[in-house]
């Protein structure tokens, strides 16, 4: 039950937790499902930053419910750098570029990843950590990651609505 639950979740959903080496709680990170891995890519201008991962030998993986949106299964993945120019990067490197939609340009993406991003292939183990009906709560309470972004000024007014009982 434990692969196949794993595959489907991962197709379905494009984010996945990580928990990287030195960070006290799991970054998100959207991925690519391809033949019975994960395919992230991380490092270079504009591209998700997840420290450590490059690095990294195993990872703890978490995949949500598309459904519901909470945890569904968490398991320990293989990390291996896929090496650009190799038939493995050239097969993967357009499906992710297909995937990353809101890249601020997509002229000359694939070159510069190879150049400045690395893309690691996560391949699940036999080690399934939590599945349904038996989560340990670690990640039940975690803050989200310090970042910069604020809200540009105060929320728009609604004229002619009816306010609801939790706005008054």
């Amino acid at each position: 039950m434990g692969d196949a639950l794993v595959e489907e979740a991962a197709k379905k959903s494009g984010l996945l937790w990580l928990a990287l080496p030195g960070l006290s709680q799991p970054r998100a990170a959207w991925h690519l499902w391809h033949e019975g891995a994960a395919y992230v890519l991380t490092g270079g201008e504009g591209e998700q930053p997840l420290p450590g991962l490059p690095e990294a030998d195993r990872i703890h993986v978490t995949l949500r419910s598309k459904d519901k949106g909470g945890r569904l299964v968490s398991f320990v993945a293989a990390c291996e750098p896929v090496e650009p120019g190799s038939e493995l990067w050239d097969t993967v490197a357009p499906l992710l570029a297909k995937d990353r939609l809101n890249a601020s340009s997509h002229e000359g993406q694939i070159e510069r990843w190879a150049d400045e991003s690395y893309i690691i292939r996560l391949t699940p183990t036999d080690e399934i950590t939590e599945a349904p009906g038996g989560y340990s709560g670690d990640y039940a309470h975690v803050r989200p990651v310090p970042t910069p972004a604020t809200t540009a000024g105060p929320p728009p007014r609604m004229f002619g609505g009816k306010k609801r009982k939790v706005d008054r």
